[in-house]
């Protein structure tokens, strides 16, 4: 896939997840085999008034690229003005968020409040395709509810616009993340774009990215939920899609070492304290499903530390066996 020659190969992208798709996260799901990242979503607004916390949600490494931006707003002109501030930082995207169902976006008119105005949508998407110099894609639900299915007409509009390529998410914002995501959705969206189409929704495994792109012909999958704690979704993925075989399932000892490694990344990016904090919900899921860590997981959690967290760590894998430390 190409979205305005940026190569995105092979077809599974990190999807952008609010408090989660850091610096840190993205750069060990780019190794993991993650061809597209995105930044958490980010204010239009922010940008404009030159909001510092805004500003550190977009510091990003060379060896994230490709990178996508994602903005949100409502207003075209702050839309417009936001893009031409981000396009001066390098991605290698620039994202319209027109899907998130977050009350507090909703109600300021952005996000999936867009799906009820797609003139509106219109007006953002050539403002910030004008303005950036960038290609620019757009991320986009079923609709505002069951009785207002319009994804396939939204994709239109912002093709027209000049957009590069669409990310659909199956679920209404009456939905939320709740219920089942309709595949269907994706597969009449691309059925109505010649621009690329991302498919996002219920990808819970490497079988279910491969089963989308067959089941409704998108171009690349986003992996959101799925990836946190387990990066090793993405080469998983990759490897069915290429017909080979699947590599082993990370052991509690690959999980731990990676686990260090985010950790250490966490702290160079964001400093002792606020590093370690934000790692906590990772090191849980680093070591999810796994029998008898329960006790390992409710003791990292309570360490404010870094060093003392990675003794734990070392120590968590010298009480392994050989075989599972191998």
């Amino acid at each position: 896939m190409t979205v305005g020659g940026v190569v995105i190969d092979p077809p599974f992208v990190l999807a952008p997840m609010a408090g989660l798709t850091d610096s840190p996260m993205r750069r060990v799901c780019r190794r993991a085999g993650a061809s597209l990242v995105w930044t958490e979503m980010v204010s239009a607004e922010g940008i404009v008034r030159g909001g510092a916390k805004t500003a550190r949600l977009l510091a990003f490494h060379e060896d994230e690229r490709p990178i996508a931006f994602q903005l949100f707003g409502a207003r075209p002109d702050s839309m417009g003005a936001a893009a031409a501030v981000l396009s001066r930082m390098r991605p290698d995207l620039i994202d319209i968020n027109a899907g998130c169902p977050a009350k507090k976006v909703v109600r300021s008119g952005s996000g999936a409040a867009l799906m009820r105005d797609l003139s509106l949508l219109a007006e953002i998407a050539r403002a910030v395709v004008e303005a950036s110099g960038l290609p620019v894609a757009a991320k986009i639900r079923s609709g505002w509810d069951d009785s207002s299915v319009n994804a396939a007409e939204a994709a239109r509009v912002l093709a027209d616009a000049g957009i590069s390529a669409v990310a659909v998410h199956p679920r209404t914002r009456a939905q939320g993340f709740l219920g089942r995501a309709d595949w269907r959705v994706i597969r009449a969206v691309r059925s109505s774009v010649a621009i690329p189409v991302i498919g996002s929704g219920d990808v819970r495994s490497p079988e279910d990215a491969n089963r989308m792109l067959d089941e409704t012909g998108c171009d690349a999958v986003m992996i959101g939920r799925a990836a946190v704690g387990n990066p090793w979704v993405f080469s998983e993925a990759v490897a069915l899609w290429r017909g080979e075989r699947a590599p082993a399932p990370p052991s509690l000892a690959d999980r731990i070492r990676l686990a260090a490694s985010h950790l250490d990344l966490m702290v160079e990016d964001k400093g002792e304290r606020t590093g370690v904090l934000e790692m906590r919900k990772h090191l849980v899921a680093y070591l999810r499903g796994f029998p008898g860590v329960s006790a390992l997981r409710a003791e990292l959690v309570r360490i404010d530390e870094s060093a003392a967290v990675r003794a734990r760590l070392k120590r968590a894998l010298r009480e392994l066996g050989p075989e599972e430390n191998a």
